[in-house]
């Protein structure tokens, strides 16, 4: 694909980022790991708790399982008011591809389940999509 077949406003930015000189501030790569390590820790946290419920409802675990469960919900909604985002939505839009893939690594890990090509694929999707809305976010 050439310059000229891209659409303009993907040719703005790309031509408003590159500045001549296509290099990350280290500021801004800062805040996209921060963004990230907070993301894989709320996904954690989120995961963790979901899962609470669902071995306390569909396969008969403690009540005091919920307890846990809530507690690491409650540890998800704090650690994902941490990322460096203007708006919420942009930062649930980021995190959802982050939160497909480590899904999928709890499917592995956890529950023994290997993902499969697609889950994969779409995994990969999902996290090169939260790299672009983090990656090219600009305060308004």
């Amino acid at each position: 694909m050439e310059e000229k077949d891209l659409p303009k406003p993907v040719l703005a930015a790309i031509r408003s980022r590159a500045g001549g000189n296509a290099r990350i501030s280290r500021r801004n790569a800062r805040v996209v790991i921060g963004n990230l390590l907070a993301f894989a820790v709320a996904t954690l946290l989120e995961i963790a708790g979901c899962f609470a419920f669902w071995a306390w409802l569909r396969r008969g675990a403690s009540p005091l399982v919920i307890a846990l469960g809530v507690a690491s919900l409650v540890g998800f909604a704090v650690v994902l008011t941490r990322v460096d985002a203007a708006f919420p939505g942009r930062a649930y839009a980021a995190y959802g591809g982050i939160y497909i893939a480590a899904s999928l690594t709890w499917l592995w890990l956890v529950e023994r389940q290997r993902p499969t090509f697609p889950d994969v694929v779409g995994a990969a999707i999902a996290v090169a999509g939260t790299l672009v809305i983090i990656g090219f976010a600009r305060p308004r």
